[in-house]
């Protein structure tokens, strides 16, 4: 999604590019036009001589934007730029008067040197064309440079989510399977399915985990079959409540975020709490999610448990910051007793 994002504005800024270029100069070429008698010879013959000239206008606007200030000012510095720009204004000065000289026939024979003529004819245009293709480069710039800095933030994000969700899979793949070794060990009848749970957890977990999103009732699924499973573990030791009340349709979610909330109810709302209590609660519209998660504690305390405590919750907050900012909130309290997490989610626009 941040990729398309961002190619999007990438192909905008290149119309924006083209659009420009082709009103400029067809402004530029057409104005010898505008005023011109078609029915005398001399001025046909001067439109013919000046549009030759005229384009050496784009030649110079495209020298400046697409070689000086793309690779001599980044590379060599403002001074040298203004210095190359300026040698690039003294030559395109001298080819268009000797081009105006040579191509334009002159209304009288007086061929004396003259400064004001030169000056409108000759300087003028070229300062006038350098000024825009310096300004217009310049935007381009400092547009590419952005551009630049919006890739590697994009990178960067990219990696970081990559990081928090390996860091999850593994650190939920160690609770299940304690699951598992529980059970085996207990010889309950149970541990061949609870395997076959896990399996499709897994899949999940390998085949959906990577998308950039997934669809609301995959992610919610995958609860279930997570808290199916530590039903079978706990048995009646755990008071689990789920309650889900979405109509889940095509709203998308980032895959795997609900279930480290659950994770640490679990991981911290078992063991040594009397009567032992998680309840789980989801409702959702087309446009916003509320996730609720409590679980018993014992003194208000939450005990830590080993080192890899909290780390559902801490990657769970930065995902959020960096998929959903702006879109949603993220409540965690402990009240009389009990430890809950409130989330809401706006979804994102299709």
């Amino acid at each position: 999604m941040l990729t398309a994002l961002f190619a999007k504005k990438e192909d905008s800024a290149r119309l924006f590019k083209i659009s420009f270029v082709l009103l400029f100069f067809g402004i530029w070429l057409s104005l010898p036009f505008l005023n011109a008698d078609f029915n005398d010879e001399k001025s046909v013959r001067f439109l013919k001589a000046v549009f030759p000239i005229n384009l050496t206008s784009i030649l110079l606007f495209f020298i400046n934007t697409e070689f000086l200030m793309p690779k001599i000012l980044p590379k060599k510095g403002v001074r040298q730029y203004v210095f190359s720009l300026i040698l690039l204004i003294i030559v395109f000065i001298a080819l268009q008067h000797f081009m105006r000289e040579w191509l334009i026939p002159h209304r009288s024979n007086n061929k004396d040197f003259n400064f004001s003529r030169f000056t409108f004819f000759s300087v003028f245009p070229v300062i006038m064309i350098a000024a825009i293709s310096a300004v217009y480069g310049f935007i381009n710039y400092l547009s590419k440079e952005e551009q630049n800095r919006q890739a590697e933030k994009e990178e960067r994000l990219s990696s970081e989510l990559s990081f928090l969700r390996s860091q999850i899979s593994p650190h939920f793949i160690f609770n299940v399977l304690n699951s598992i070794v529980y059970l085996i060990r207990s010889k309950s009848e149970n541990a061949e399915p609870v395997t076959i749970k896990l399996s499709e957890l897994m899949r999940y977990m390998l085949y959906e985990s990577e998308s950039d999103q997934v669809s609301l009732d995959k992610e919610l699924d995958y609860l279930k079959n997570y808290i199916e499973l530590q039903k079978v573990r706990f048995d009646e030791d755990v008071d689990i409540n789920l309650k889900l009340e979405c109509n889940a349709g095509s709203q998308l979610i980032e895959p795997m975020l609900l279930i480290p909330f659950v994770e640490n109810a679990f991981k911290h709302g078992v063991g040594m709490i009397e009567n032992p209590v998680i309840d789980i609660y989801a409702e959702c519209d087309r446009k916003k999610l509320i996730y609720v998660v409590k679980n018993k504690i014992s003194n208000g305390i939450i005990e830590d448990k080993d080192e890899s405590s909290g780390i559902g919750l801490k990657n769970v907050k930065r995902r959020l910051e960096l998929l959903y900012p702006n879109a949603h909130s993220l409540d965690i309290s402990q009240e009389n007793g009990w430890f809950i997490v409130k989330m809401v989610l706006n979804f994102k626009e299709i």
